[in-house]
């Protein structure tokens, strides 16, 4: 029998390689069909068969996530995870898409009526959320009608919806607004069981990015600072909704208390309650609504509810995949940098300290660009990465371009160091910005080394030598080494201060009192002399221009340019999806995926961090829940 084992283990594994390669031929098969599809659809698929009905209503039917820039995703890559349903990003909407949209329905005839369907909205912060509800005032000025409908509204579809002039409820659905809050992850205890040590150097009374590693709960310095800020956004959020809706600031619930008390009062029917709160003006089925609407705008009678278009076929006419730009007019060169900042080259979705510099490099040397406006909407990184960005943009000013910062939903640490040496900097009252501090990280496993019966050791000229290839990781960090370290962190504490400093005016001292770590909202950072100006971005366009005295310009996006592969396979499956060839993706997110979802990002963050002198301006609490 012993003999036959080998032959046996040999077939088994030629199964498995043959079932593999079954599977990987399939796959790539499969892609190739899709794309030959993909390809004859968009050869002889009639361009004009989206079209408009004389009376409809737009349904801004969104899925996914707000976003400044969408992350880069290769297409075929994209393609394959759809195909195979593995697909676990969420879908993203790039604001200014989503705006021009709307507004392109104000000014079409045929649009009567906007109707918000938000189930499948996910993040979006407050400045954007501003940005599009700016655009849906707008559409109601010219005398349209905008409706939400809904079965559940969670906090930020329902900061939209408040721009409705009527919120309609599903009778079994709900409206629970849960204020703001920052919980992050600690790791301490398990590295402790993993007998990793963990090392930290840092300036900073606020700078608690580092918490997460050192502690197993917030530290008490970091509950103060974040508690200020995240009132004040949960402020403005109800301030900004009372408004809209026509009642006190008080009638949101902040206890389980107040909240059990209002419900109990409606008999334990959470709809009775949002409609007794004020939260919703009616209380309709799905079918209902549709007659509603049916009234407005007329029936679909095919598909047997009221007439309409969604928002993608609508952007699909409005908004071109590849914008042509007129190469004679002056230009205000718009850039934007989200996500985390890291040294080198990366795609879009992510701020690279060479390729976001590349960008505003190519904004210097394009003569009809006479003024720069850098979008900003990032936590920061790597400290190396946002100086060769903020060197660009001195440069930009040498040359005699104007550089308008613009800061979105965050621009901390990093993402303000790389705003500070612009002209002026625009924020919003609710940005999350400062955060001027910077750290140092690095987790040495000495400890399991013994229990995994480990060990590395040699000889070198000197105690320096294997420290750049990870030794210190094996071997743990020597006291000196820890001391030099920290007086390097210091130094670069000192840099940043400085380069707020000088870049904004404001005496060293003053920069170091309200630096430290901590985190503040943009209409504190007004007061504190850290920005400008509050204003969104259309805002920071027309300082740009006016600071360059333009009267007539155009605004060009620069963005890494696709090749015209990329583009081509874009088109293919986008037109492949659009015919429906392959599966829509679901957006509802569970608990479980939520959770899954907040360690891998935090996780991603670590794994991104690559900056050549191991120092970073991060801010990981400014990420609101």
């Amino acid at each position: 029998m012993s003999e036959q084992k080998p032959g046996f283990i040999r077939r088994l594994l030629h199964s498995v390689w043959q079932g593999f390669r079954f599977i990987r031929n399939f796959v790539l098969n499969f892609v190739f069909v899709l794309l030959f599809i993909g390809f004859i659809a968009v050869l002889f698929s009639d361009k004009e068969q989206v079209e408009v009905n004389e009376k409809t209503a737009l349904v801004l039917n969104l899925k996914g996530d707000l976003v400044e820039e969408k992350q880069w995703v290769d297409p075929v890559e994209k393609a394959i995870n759809e195909s195979t349903g593995s697909e676990d990003e969420r879908p993203e909407i790039l604001v200014r898409d989503l705006v021009k949209v709307i507004n392109e329905a104000a000014k079409d005839d045929r649009v009567k009526v906007m109707v918000l369907a938000l189930s499948d909205l996910g993040s979006g912060s407050l400045d954007k959320l501003q940005q599009v509800g700016g655009a849906l005032e707008a559409f109601k000025a010219a005398g349209k009608k905008v409706f939400a409908t809904g079965a559940y509204y969670s906090q930020n579809q329902y900061f939209l919806a408040s721009y409705a002039d009527s919120i309609n409820l599903n009778p079994m659905g709900a409206v629970i607004l849960e204020g703001y809050g920052s919980y992050p992850m600690y790791y301490k205890a398990a590295l402790e069981k993993l007998q990793i040590s963990t090392h930290v150097f840092k300036v900073g009374t606020y700078k608690s990015a580092v918490e997460p590693f050192t502690r197993n709960d917030m530290s008490p310095e970091a509950k103060e600072a974040n508690g200020v800020w995240l009132t004040e956004l949960w402020q403005n959020y109800k301030e900004q909704v009372a408004a809209r809706r026509g009642f006190a600031v008080d009638n949101f619930d902040e206890s389980f208390a107040r909240l059990y008390e209002r419900i109990n009062a409606a008999n334990g029917d959470m709809t009775q309650y949002a409609l007794d709160a004020k939260l919703v003006d009616t209380i309709k089925t799905r079918e209902e609504f549709r007659q509603d609407i049916i009234a407005l705008v007329g029936e679909d009678e095919d598909n047997h509810t009221f007439t309409q278009i969604s928002y993608e076929d609508y952007q699909s006419l409005v908004v071109p995949p590849f914008p042509v730009v007129n190469p004679l007019t002056d230009k205000v060169a718009l850039v934007v940098a989200r996500g985390a900042i890291v040294d080198g080259n990366v795609k879009a979705g992510m701020i690279g300290g060479e390729s976001t510099a590349k960008l505003l490099r190519t904004a210097r040397y394009d003569d009809k660009v006479k003024a720069v406006v850098l979008r900003i909407d990032s936590g920061g990184g790597s400290a190396f990465a946002s100086e060769q960005i903020a060197q660009e943009i001195r440069l930009l000013k040498a040359a005699g371009k104007p550089v308008i910062a613009s800061m979105g939903a965050v621009a901390a640490s990093g993402g303000y160091w790389i705003a500070a040496p612009a002209d002026q900097i625009f924020a919003a009252p609710t940005t999350i910005t400062g955060s001027i501090g910077i750290f140092a990280m690095f987790h040495t496993a000495e400890n399991a080394m013994s229990t995994l019966g480990l060990n590395v050791d040699g000889v070198g000229t000197t105690e320096l030598a294997g420290f750049s290839s990870g030794l210190p990781l094996f071997k743990g960090l020597p006291a000196d080494a820890e001391r030099l370290l920290q007086r390097s962190i210091e130094n670069g504490y000192d840099e940043f201060i400085t380069h707020v400093s000088t870049t904004r005016n404001i005496d060293k001292a003053q920069v170091d009192k309200i630096a430290q770590g901590r985190v503040w909202t943009g209409q504190t950072a007004l007061k504190l002399g850290l920005v400008d100006k509050l204003g969104t971005l259309d805002d920071a366009i027309a300082a740009a221009a006016a600071t360059a005295s333009l009267k007539h310009f155009d605004v060009q996006l620069i963005e890494q340019e696709m090749s015209e592969q990329e583009k081509l396979m874009a088109q293919l499956f986008g037109s492949a999806k659009t015919l429906g060839l392959l599966p829509q993706q679901a957006t509802t997110v569970t608990p479980v995926q939520k959770l899954m979802r907040q360690l891998n990002q935090e996780l991603q963050v670590l794994s991104q961090f690559n900056d050549p002198n191991g120092i970073y301006s991060v801010c990981f609490a400014c990420q609101v829940q």
